[in-house]
């Protein structure tokens, strides 16, 4: 009985240990590996297994850099796979850097690939450039005229400074602060409707491409527009606040009179109430000089004669003021 189970069952564990053995060793990528070219050992593979490391990560790439004749060796495609790189990419980039005959190297590629910029991507463009095309660009030339410039700037990848070197935005912010010179130095904006390619060439005498991962070959003008007249607009702007300044100051002196007038009918009023507080004080002090016999009673009559007369001549003064009436027109038909 147990010798029947042990026939039986004894193929089918040994079966089913192969099918785990030869899963966990990837013989098939040895084979194609020895096929290829490239000596690799079962040992080597089990213990990228053991480090968790994707075999056919770092053997394809190796048999296409064998291949390629580019000599690398699956340490350095392991150790640059652990560290996070793009094993595949970086042997396509040299193998296409090769092709190209430009000088890069493997510890090259990888510090690229490393620094998070595709490198692949780099060496084709350092075989076929690269057009950047920059936003509308506003400048105002020294007459107060607007000009609205678009720029296309063909770049090419410096390999050598892929690593620590800036970016497309900071060429296109470049560009763009050297059109705004160009265009803002004009003394007319004809000058540059005219000659538009004073700003390439003012532009390229700066270096603009100094500190960045690109080499700039040409700087072409797509299009120039006229804009606002910002000259105009500022001279207008200029005139409402002198205009607001001027309505202020005026405002101010008119405050300031209507106080001085205010001022001066109130010290009128006063002086009126002093008058009429005097005259009122004129039949007391009369009074007062009867009683000591300071003043006689012709002296009182001669006064109030005087006073009469004054009245009088105001009276005719005013009848003599008014207007003549007008005559009403006879009824028709009347003598």
């Amino acid at each position: 009985m147990d010798i029947s189970f042990i026939v039986i069952f004894l193929p089918v564990l040994i079966f089913i240990f192969l099918i785990l053995l030869l899963n966990f060793i990837p013989v098939g990528l040895w084979i194609s590996a020895l096929a290829a070219g490239v000596r690799v050992g079962l040992f080597t593979l089990v213990g990228m297994r053991l480090r968790r490391v994707a075999p056919y990560r770092i053997i394809m790439p190796m048999i296409k850099a064998v291949k390629a004749g580019i000599p690398v060796s699956v340490d350095k495609l392991e150790a640059h796979h652990l560290a996070g790189g793009n094993v595949d990419r970086v042997v396509d980039a040299l193998i296409a850097a090769q092709r190209a005959n430009i000088n890069l190297t493997f510890e090259s590629a990888t510090a690229i690939d490393l620094a998070g910029r595709n490198v692949l991507e780099a060496v084709q463009m350092s075989v076929n450039p690269k057009v950047i095309e920059t936003p509308v660009v506003a400048a105002v030339a020294k007459d107060g005229i607007e000009l609205r410039a678009k720029a296309r700037v063909t770049v090419r990848a410096n390999i050598e400074r892929l690593v620590g070197g800036a970016g497309e935005a900071t060429v296109i912010a470049r560009v763009g602060e050297g059109i705004v010179t160009t265009v803002g130095s004009a003394e007319s904006h004809k000058v540059v409707l005219e000659n538009p390619d004073m700003i390439s060439r003012t532009v390229l005498s700066k270096g603009l491409d100094i500190g960045t991962a690109f080499e700039i070959l040409s700087i072409d003008i797509a299009d120039v527009d006229v804009g606002r007249n910002i000259g105009a607009r500022l001279q207008m702007d200029q005139a409402e606040a002198d205009k607001n300044i001027a309505q202020a100051k005026a405002a101010e002196r008119r405050f300031a009179a209507l106080a001085v007038e205010q001022e001066m009918k109130a010290r009128v009023q006063e002086m009126r109430a002093r008058v009429v507080e005097a005259e009122a004080e004129v039949p007391k002090a009369m009074a007062q000089a009867l009683k000591e016999g300071n003043l006689g009673v012709m002296d009182y009559y001669n006064l109030l004669n005087v006073q009469s007369d004054t009245q009088m001549r105001e009276s005719i003064a005013k009848v003599g003021q008014k207007a003549p009436a007008v005559e009403e027109a006879p009824p028709e038909g009347g003598k």
